[in-house]
């Protein structure tokens, strides 16, 4: 098969502008070895493969009409530039424009599933918990939708009736971009000062919730009709630390700062529950063939954090590769089954 791979890469190892608090602007993309490394596999699989990045080169290569024939598929890994909510939609919308099959989800679940509050809103009104948060905005903050419903009588939710401690973040990033240790907020006095930097830094609203303090956990969602659930992995932190926050800090350097424990140790009910609240946000996304669903777990409950229908694969240290792994399934064949996912969903012959 004719596969095209599509993707963002650094221009060079945290040479990223220095853009939001950390130089995280090119925190999505990854490294040219990274690249190569997951071309190579997909080669090995017996494709052939061209790469076609992202923006103004893969529209001229896919509207040239001197240019080799169009991929049979394409393997979509783009991210998107800039901060626009709708940025990881862009590649998954011009290939469905041009017909052109590709990898994982369509450009509504990509650019819903990007915008923080909103996801939350549709996992909700599948009856999965979420935390209570107001989002803030340039010119004041509007209560996330999914806690605000028609005949509701209860007290409004206001960024000061929020319970401490408090988690802030941009409402349109991923890879942790903007979540760092600082915005856990203890203290209601600093809550100003917190949520004024990342509007400035990241120049986009920014999600204030109720932090879960709880379990960090991961599930790898694969396939379709029926989607299943690959496992179920717990985030640990090495040293006791009051709240832990899976921060931007704690992924750079997670080989020093956490373990990953996967099956995680959670017992057969709260399990199930995890699981269960996995599928129905998947389902209710609309996520295909791929998910990464995070959430925090508070007194057995499951509280959906966000969900990434494009989750990093890099091969030594994204999240879902490491679950994968530790379940015995290693790089290669996990791509092998997000693409044979797609496959079968088009009705190609992958030979």
């Amino acid at each position: 098969m004719r596969l095209g791979f599509t993707y963002n890469v650094r221009s060079a190892e945290r040479s990223a502008p220095q853009i939001g608090l950390a130089g995280d602007a090119e925190e999505e993309f990854d490294s040219p070895e990274t690249i190569e490394a997951i071309a190579n596999a997909l080669r090995s699989l017996g494709h052939d493969v061209e790469l076609l990045g992202d923006g103004d080169p893969l529209l001229r290569r896919l509207l040239n009409p001197g240019a080799p024939g169009r991929p049979d598929l394409v393997f979509n890994m783009a991210e998107g530039t800039g901060v626009a909510r709708s940025r990881e939609a862009r590649v998954p919308a011009v290939l469905e424009m041009l017909g052109i099959p590709h990898t994982g989800s369509d450009p509504l679940t990509l650019a819903v599933a990007l915008d923080k509050p909103l996801a939350k809103t549709v996992v909700a009104a599948a009856g999965v918990a979420v935390p209570r948060g107001v989002v803030v905005e340039g010119s004041g903050f509007r209560v996330q939708g999914s806690e605000r419903r028609a005949g509701d009588v209860s007290p409004p939710i206001t960024l000061d009736s929020l319970r401490l401690p408090l988690i802030a973040k941009p409402a349109f990033e991923g890879s942790s971009k903007g979540v760092l240790n600082k915005c856990l907020i203890e203290d209601r006095a600093a809550v100003a000062n917190v949520v004024e930097e990342l509007l400035s830094a990241y120049q986009q609203p920014i999600l204030v919730e109720e932090f879960i303090d709880g379990e960090e956990l991961t599930v790898g969602v694969l396939g379709n009709a029926p989607p299943q659930v690959l496992g179920v992995m717990r985030v640990v932190p090495r040293s006791d630390v009051k709240h832990f926050v899976y921060s931007l800090e704690m992924k750079r350097e997670f080989s020093d700062r956490v373990r990953y424990e996967c099956p995680a140790k959670l017992g057969t009910a709260v399990t199930a529950a995890v699981e269960q609240a996995a599928l129905a946000a998947y389902k209710a996304l609309g996520c295909r063939d791929v998910a990464r669903i995070d959430f925090r777990l508070r007194g057995g409950v499951p509280y959906f954090i966000e969900a990434n229908p494009l989750p990093g694969l890099a091969p030594d240290w994204s999240d879902l590769v490491l679950l994968a792994g530790a379940l015995g399934i290693e790089h290669r064949e996990l791509l092998r089954r997000i693409l044979a996912a797609a496959v079968e969903r088009y009705g190609l012959n992958d030979g």
